[in-house]
């Protein structure tokens, strides 16, 4: 009878023990985390920071550093599991594990710097690799995902991976989109349809700015009003969008812009206009070579000069129109060598459209549109010099200055 209490002390002896070991192991393992941290870790970013290089830089950035502490207490669990029979291949799989969790975590902030370092070349803005490395880190989870669960439970990981091809719709349909943003990163990468720092419009989503960032599933947009607009990659692929980089290339931004002229104001230039225009410098060869143009050609055909529109005559118009065209020739801010028309379009209720039709010699939008009103401005001081008008729907003050015939009649003007 007195065997069962020295085998029940002895037992719990064993048991208080291994409790003690364990919890000794424990804290040996703590132990070890803080003094990497400590020791390890903290110098290692104080000798990062004190270097001239930037890649290193990105590293400590992304924390690519830290999983060599979590390495250590697996290490010291490791070496001491021995100490634990009844456990050792249980704890042999989840350290096992732990430690490949860690390298997967340790490889994608490896890429995520990887990333960093390259988007400080200039080849960045052409040839962004966001998305390729947003693939690796997804093939990277899958397949790591698949190598734990098969460490913790001791089978082969060939196993899992055999029933995947059963998967393999349900797989299609859950990756859905990011299938379709890869093929459509190839595509907008092989033929170099947006990079960062393009300024693309796509109405159908509201965005209208410079592109910010191109990962794997979606484009960000910057608007002007510096909202952000989030677009997805394969939408660019699917649907049209303009992309302003040829215009920004080119060196030159277009002004398509129509002064609205009354039609009722355009007439025949009398001797009397002809010879005030003509003290317009830019304006003076134009006339003197028209006059003499037009001069030759109704004399050859015997025209009735007494009748107005026999023959050919000039118009204050078309004096405009020229006038218009050898300002901006003369213009220091219009390009000489892109595109210059100066045309009539086609006329509306709301008068004849004169288009000017010319380039910038800059792209910047403020500046763009600062030379674009200052011609407009000199334009339509212009116009009177011609006896031209522009056109103007009546506005409630025009209404109030027509005075009405007393009695009430037509208003008279």
């Amino acid at each position: 009878m007195e065997l069962v209490p020295q085998l029940t002390a002895l037992l719990d002896e064993a048991y208080a023990r291994d409790w003690i070991a364990a919890a000794g192991l424990v804290a040996a393992a703590a132990a070890a985390f803080a003094a990497t941290r400590r020791f390890l870790l903290r110098p290692l970013h104080a000798a990062v920071r004190r270097t001239r290089t930037t890649w290193d830089d990105a590293l400590a950035a992304r924390r690519v550093f830290e999983p060599l502490a979590w390495i250590a207490p697996a290490l010291v669990l490791h070496l001491g599991r021995h100490r634990f029979p009844a456990v050792q291949e249980p704890a042999d799989r989840v350290l096992g594990a732990y430690a490949f969790l860690v390298l997967l975590v340790l490889l994608e902030r490896l890429l995520s710097a990887a990333d960093d370092i390259y988007r400080t070349y200039p080849v960045s803005q052409r040839r962004p690799v966001k998305g390729y490395i947003q693939v690796l880190k997804i093939f990277l989870w899958v397949v790591g995902g698949v190598c734990t669960v098969s460490l913790l439970l001791g089978r082969s990981p060939w196993v899992f991976l055999s029933g995947v091809g059963a998967l393999t719709a349900v797989l299609l349909f859950v990756f859905r989109d990011t299938i379709l943003s890869l093929v459509a990163s190839l595509e907008i990468a092989s033929n170099d349809m947006v990079r960062v720092g393009d300024w693309i419009e796509m109405p159908k989503y509201h965005a209208d700015g410079d592109v910010v960032e191109m990962a794997l599933h979606t484009v960000k947009v910057q608007n002007w009003d510096k909202t952000i607009t989030t677009i997805p990659t394969y939408k660019l692929i699917e649907e049209s969008f303009r992309n302003w980089r040829g215009m920004q290339e080119a060196g030159g931004r277009r002004i398509a812009r129509a002064l609205y002229l009354d039609q009722t104001s355009v007439r025949f230039c009398d001797p009397d206009l002809l010879e005030r225009l003509r003290r317009i410098q830019i304006l003076a060869d134009y006339i003197a070579r028209k006059e003499a143009e037009l001069a030759t050609y109704n004399a050859a055909r015997g025209v009735d000069a007494s009748v107005p529109v026999n023959g050919r005559r000039m118009t204050n118009l078309g004096t405009f129109r020229a006038y218009v065209e050898a300002y901006l020739r003369h213009h220091p801010r219009i390009r000489q060598d892109m595109t210059l028309l100066v045309r009539q379009l086609a006329p509306t209720p709301e008068g004849l459209p004169l288009q000017v039709y010319a380039f910038t010699d800059t792209t910047a939008w403020a500046a763009y549109e600062a030379i674009q009103s200052d011609i407009f401005d000199h334009l339509l001081a212009a116009l009177p010099e011609f006896g031209l008008r522009v056109f103007q729907k009546p506005s409630g003050h025009d209404l109030a200055a027509w005075p009405v015939v007393a009695g009430g009649g037509a208003p008279r003007p």
